[in-house]
């Protein structure tokens, strides 16, 4: 019996999108490979499988191996080296057509892999490299009841076009919540926004442009470097210590490079789980001021952070004069929600959302009555406690697994939702396996503004007991020893 029309279920599953009837055992392949070619999978100049492996592993013929490589060869996705193998071609970016600025080149910034990973319907278990709490940790009872107190109301509401600002009530609410984080903000210094992505696009259109320079950790936030880089400015890393930002690196790289904007996590930053101390907060206001720029705090992680731990938010110190702060709740309610808000001085949010309509008009008021709703009827602080409490359970049984195998943790973390770990080897080769076996992991090259090879790793705490992940990355650090 032959085997050339059997194929693995690999291939198949990459194509669950398209008509694989129709599609011949070729063009499944050619499609395999670009797929992981678009999502740097298989990362420029890296060698793909051997024709003979290939075929083995996929259960096809070498015949359409070779024809599925010689297609890729002419789309400009392989080139052919005699007596070598293929590999993959460098293709260019093509810069978008609307754009206000040209690119200035600093290397790849290409972060789709893991925005394309994380959308993938990866259970828990298997996605360490997650973003986001398993939905299991939510309260969908919480919501869904937020929800039918929204619906009992009159509807008229759905028909009408909303705030420019946002659903007032909850800037009421918010205002209130800042208050107690000794942030002062009056409502009409709040502006929501569709996500805290959509907010950090806006600001920097209206704060950067091309030539400009942008500070950010390193590592830091990946979805950052893309959107700098869109506007045509120079993105600079600041290197983290266990204790937080390197001071003396920022104060050397302020004085060399005079930024217009430091955009960072000032409480349980992503992916180092690091918080500011407040005497490092001050000397940030102190080079801030002296060195005329901007501050972007991200505080997505806020209500993740246990009250009494001795953090220091820089809006609190500054009360919104440099510092524009940001929030959101979608670690904490649902990820598909997409509120997230903007709090800022009143002729920075009269700018704001004169440049919000005229993007996109206003932000949908549904979802913002929802979030009003599960804020105000008195369970989402518990709803939070009992996050930080399961954070708590399992962080300590978590790490003793990653240690276990040779991996070394990024300071001393206590709370927040990520583990930053060195594995001592290059751990995009750990994610391009993983992205294989059906395993999502986050590569510490992502995390870096110049996408450099790194021997880090962010790690989920929540998704890090499954025994086959534990088995599949400690079988991947043993071949590379």
């Amino acid at each position: 019996m032959t085997t050339t029309n059997r194929i693995s279920p690999l291939i198949l599953a990459d194509n669950a999108a398209l008509d694989t009837a129709r599609m011949t055992l070729v063009d499944q392949l050619v499609h395999w490979a670009r797929l992981r070619i678009e999502e740097r999978v298989f990362l420029p100049g890296m060698r793909m499988p051997s024709i003979r492996s290939l075929a083995e592993d996929k259960r096809v013929s070498r015949f359409s191996v070779v024809e599925a490589y010689e297609r890729l060869v002419a789309q400009g996705y392989l080139e052919a080296r005699r007596g070598s193998g293929f590999y993959v071609r460098e293709r260019p970016v093509m810069p978008p057509q609307n754009a206000a600025a040209p690119m200035v080149t600093q290397g790849p910034l290409d972060v789709a892999w893991l925005v394309r990973s994380m959308l993938h319907q990866v259970a828990p278990e298997r996605g360490p490299g997650m973003g986001y709490l398993p939905a299991t940790w939510l309260d969908a009872d919480m919501m869904t009841s937020a929800m039918r107190s929204m619906s009992r109301q009159s509807s008229a509401h759905l028909l009408q076009t909303g705030n420019p600002l946002g659903f007032l009530p909850l800037r009421v609410q918010l205002q209130t919540q800042l208050a107690e984080l000794e942030i002062g903000a009056r409502p009409d210094q709040i502006v929501l926004t569709s996500g805290i992505t959509q907010a950090v696009d806006f600001l920097l259109r209206l704060y950067v442009h091309a030539g400009d320079t942008v500070l950010v950790g390193d590592p830091a936030w990946f979805v950052v470097f893309g959107r700098i880089a869109s506007q045509g400015a120079n993105t600079i890393g600041v290197p983290y210590t266990p204790d937080g930002l390197d001071m003396q690196a920022l104060e050397r790289l302020v004085q060399q490079h005079r930024p217009k904007l430091l955009i960072l996590n000032s409480i349980l930053q992503n992916p180092t789980g690091t918080s500011l101390t407040p005497a490092r907060a001050f000397q940030i206001l102190r080079l801030a001021e002296q060195y005329d720029f901007m501050v972007l705090e991200d505080d997505i992680y806020c209500d993740l952070c246990p009250p009494h731990q001795p953090v220091a938010r820089l809006a609190s110190l500054d009360q919104l004069k440099r510092v524009i702060y940001l929030g959101s709740f979608s670690k904490t309610l649902a990820a598909n929600l997409r509120v997230a808000f903007v709090a800022c001085s009143p002729e920075l949010a009269k700018t704001f959302v004169d440049h919000k309509m005229l993007s996109g008009s206003t932000t949908p008021e549904i979802n913002e009555r929802i979030v009003y709703k599960a804020l105000t009827e008195g369970h989402y602080r518990r709803h939070v406690e009992r996050l930080r409490n399961r954070l708590d359970e399992v962080r300590d049984g978590a790490r003793r697994n990653l240690e276990r195998m040779g991996l070394r943790m990024f300071g001393e973390p206590t709370s927040g939702m990520f583990f930053w770990a060195d594995t001592g080897m290059d751990t995009n080769a750990i994610a391009a396996a993983g992205h294989e076996a059906g395993f999502l992991f986050a590569p510490g090259a992502l995390f870096s503004p110049r996408q450099a090879p790194s021997t880090w790793m962010r790690m989920n705490i929540a998704c890090c007991s499954d025994p086959s992940m534990l088995s599949f990355l400690s079988r991947q650090l043993e071949l590379a020893a």
